[in-house]
């Protein structure tokens, strides 16, 4: 299996139908009575110099997909292909090799140093361990890495504890450099530091893809960076893609009412400009007992209001949200946090497919919203 260089109009890395499952062990002989689904089945690709944004709430499945791709947590199923070939089925001295090209810049730059090491060393160990360079040369390679992150040669013999938290950051991204790699999952890089650090690291990251070529999966909270530094944006919920397209068309025109929330949610320069807040209902479930149908219908507005238009027999002319298919029009009564209230059949029992909505390349699971 060979890591053959890849055209520009071919995907780096594809991920398709990824899961990953950690058991849940109870009583005394520590039995499997179920599974917390961190990650549901999530597709998506990535070619060359391009970058995914992946957003979602705080255990959305977020991190663990991208420690799932770099098999830093075993995947339970689904495939990831790098290069044309299976990832996954790489073993031993074969899998030591191309581990190089993919690379990972952790979300807690102090917990992701070795205390003990010093910086030089923490940079300088992959490269001596791969074969690249030893001696002199390595440390002329240490060098060339911290003064490209904008550090001094000079750091390469203090220890972590004597950096700042945006400095640990770049001594991370500058370890993640070092293999010269083609992939990298930026874990949250820039969510623990100040705003004018953020800014910083991500003009290096922008200028380092522009160089390298260095495909990301960039992993985050913040609504306006992902927007800024993605070229595509896919929002997860629950372990799945739910809403997936170019950042400037899915933030413009989100098509899944969980980026509506998300979106409402973003603060905003100018306040008189904010429009309504969006607030999901009920509780977010767990993901050892997810709901039935549509993973969002218990918190979903659109559902919620489409189904009060239903069930008040609301000319489809005159509703706000328009139902021309007739299986939509049919209303069930579910319970989540404490209340009581009626959504869309279908919402509540089936599960809808990431398909495209009003253009190929912007895919939603949504009944609803065309």
């Amino acid at each position: 299996m060979s890591a053959a260089a890849s055209t520009d109009g071919e995907a780096l890395l594809q991920v398709r139908d990824l899961r990953t499952y950690f058991p849940i062990k109870r009583g005394l002989l520590s039995r499997t009575v179920g599974y917390i689904k961190a990650v549901d089945g999530v597709s998506f690709e990535i070619k060359p110099g391009r970058t995914l944004g992946l957003v979602g709430e705080s255990g959305c499945g977020k991190t663990t997909v991208g420690r799932s791709i770099l098999r830093l947590v075993p995947p339970t199923s689904g495939s990831v292909t790098y290069r044309g070939n299976d990832f996954l089925a790489y073993r031993g001295e074969a899998l030591r090799r191309i581990r190089r090209h993919m690379q990972i810049i952790f979300q807690d730059p102090v917990g992701s140093l070795n205390p003990r090491m010093r910086v030089g060393n923490i940079i300088g160990e992959p490269i001596q361990a791969h074969g690249i360079a030893t001696g002199l040369k390595k440390n002329e390679l240490v060098t060339s890495l911290l003064q490209r992150v904008g550090l001094d040669a000079s750091d390469a013999h203090k220890y972590p504890h004597e950096f700042s938290g945006g400095q640990r950051q770049r001594i991370g991204i500058a370890r993640a450099l070092a293999l010269s790699p083609d992939f990298i999952v930026c874990d949250e890089p820039v969510s623990a530091l100040d705003v004018s650090i953020q800014s910083q690291i991500l003009n290096l990251l922008a200028d380092l893809r522009a160089e390298r070529n260095i495909a990301y999966l960039f992993i985050a909270h913040n609504l306006a960076v992902v927007e800024h530094f993605s070229d595509e944006v896919a929002v997860m919920y629950l372990g799945r893609i739910v809403e997936k397209a170019p950042a400037r068309q899915l933030y413009s025109n989100p098509k899944h009412p969980y980026t509506m929330a998300l979106l409402s949610a973003a603060p905003e320069p100018d306040p008189r400009q904010k429009s309504a807040r969006i607030v999901p209902g009920g509780e977010v479930p767990s993901p050892a007992n997810p709901p039935s149908g549509c993973p969002f219908h218990p918190r979903c507005h659109i559902t919620r209001q489409a189904a009060r238009e239903v069930d008040a027999n609301v000319p489809p002319d005159k509703s706000t949200i328009p139902l021309p298919v007739l299986d939509l029009r049919q209303t069930t009564e579910i319970e989540s946090g404490g209340e009581r209230f009626r959504v869309l059949s279908k919402c509540a029992t089936q599960d809808p497919p990431l398909e495209p909505k009003g253009a190929p390349d912007h895919l939603s699971a949504c009944w609803v919203i065309r």
